[in-house]
């Protein structure tokens, strides 16, 4: 592999329902199958003469984590959110490289891969814990609910008729903790993978020191904090849809090929991306752009290596690079 000193670095983000899909039992075989596929697209970035560095969600695997806590809470104490997170971080990671060291060696790459379990600080003051919403876990009755806000003074909310169920904040990345030892990772030729499910939510105590914290952190804005300290430039967000759609769900709906930075802040203060599903991609990618990342490039899985070429996905660049762009291929290095 080329001199990683001159290499430059791609930040991919990718949901936890690409491991885990939807309708599928959770059967690690069936996550085992789904990360072989997930890689593929991703070495090609590699071969590229790209450096990696790949953040995943866990927001299935981490609610079937509850699950499990709740079905064996006569037996053993469940564990509190954070650690669910750090035993979901090291479990996704421990697939996603074996398929990620699997497609190495077939294709002939002499790359090694390391996988950073990443606890992430967040604000304990941030506003999301005063109205905590990201549901979490497994429904409850009415009165198995009252028993868990009593006794572990949880918020719970009631859902659409299935039940009561756990909410939490889900406050912003502050600060990666240990970012330096991913950049030196990355300076020494490796591949990483870091930021699982958004991190870790720790916070900082009165007495100077780290401690857990019952948050779950957006992994687009994880992997957008992680792009920016690493000096990434390009960054990857793969999603469910092939493009960014402005007018999603209406007649007059039109997918966007490029947008310039300021167009997609424009868009999003119209409440064209909704906070619960495009809104945060865009943000993130905004946050990247902003702090002088280059490129940003969304879309699915299966259409990376068209993006790739320029010829799928949706870019958001600064604004004159948009310009320039015409359907052609831009890696900017």
């Amino acid at each position: 592999m080329p001199d990683n000193g001159l290499q430059p670095i791609a930040v991919v983000a990718f949901g936890g329902n690409a491991i885990l899909r939807q309708g599928e039992r959770g059967l690690i075989d069936e996550q085992v199958r789904n990360a072989d596929r997930a890689v593929l697209p991703v070495v090609d970035l590699i071969e590229r003469g790209y450096s990696l560095l790949m953040v995943h969600g866990n927001g299935p695997q981490v609610g079937n984590e509850m699950i499990r806590a709740e079905e064996a809470s006569t037996k053993i104490p469940p564990s509190p959110l954070d650690v669910c997170d750090a035993n979901t971080q090291g479990a996704m990671a421990f697939i996603i490289e074996k398929s990620l060291r699997n497609v190495l060696a077939q294709r002939r790459l002499d790359l090694n891969v390391a996988s950073v379990v990443t606890m992430v600080r967040v604000d304990p003051k941030d506003p999301g814990f005063g109205r905590p919403t990201k549901p979490i876990g497994p429904f409850f009755n009415a009165y198995r609910a009252q028993s868990l806000v009593e006794e572990h003074r949880w918020t719970m909310v009631e859902d659409a008729g299935r039940g009561w169920r756990k909410v939490v904040a889900s406050p912003h990345p502050l600060e990666i903790i240990g970012v330096g030892a991913i950049r030196d990772l990355l300076a020494a030729g490796h591949a990483v993978i870091a930021g699982g499910g958004g991190g870790i939510p720790v916070a900082m105590s009165p007495g100077g020191s780290l401690v857990g914290i019952e948050a779950v952190i957006d992994k687009d804005f994880t992997a957008s904090l992680l792009a920016r300290e690493v000096h990434a430039h390009l960054f990857i967000v793969l999603t469910a849809v092939d493009e960014v759609f402005i007018d999603f769900g209406k007649p007059q709906q039109r997918a966007v090929k490029s947008l310039a930075c300021e167009e997609a802040e424009r868009y999003l203060k119209e409440g064209q991306f909704p906070a619960g599903s495009m809104g945060p991609k865009i943000e993130a990618a905004i946050e990247f752009l902003r702090a002088g990342g280059r490129e940003v490039i969304i879309t699915s899985e299966r259409r990376l290596p068209d993006a790739l070429r320029g010829l799928g996905g949706s870019r958001i660049v600064h604004s004159g690079l948009a310009e320039d762009w015409g359907g052609q291929q831009v890696l900017f290095w």
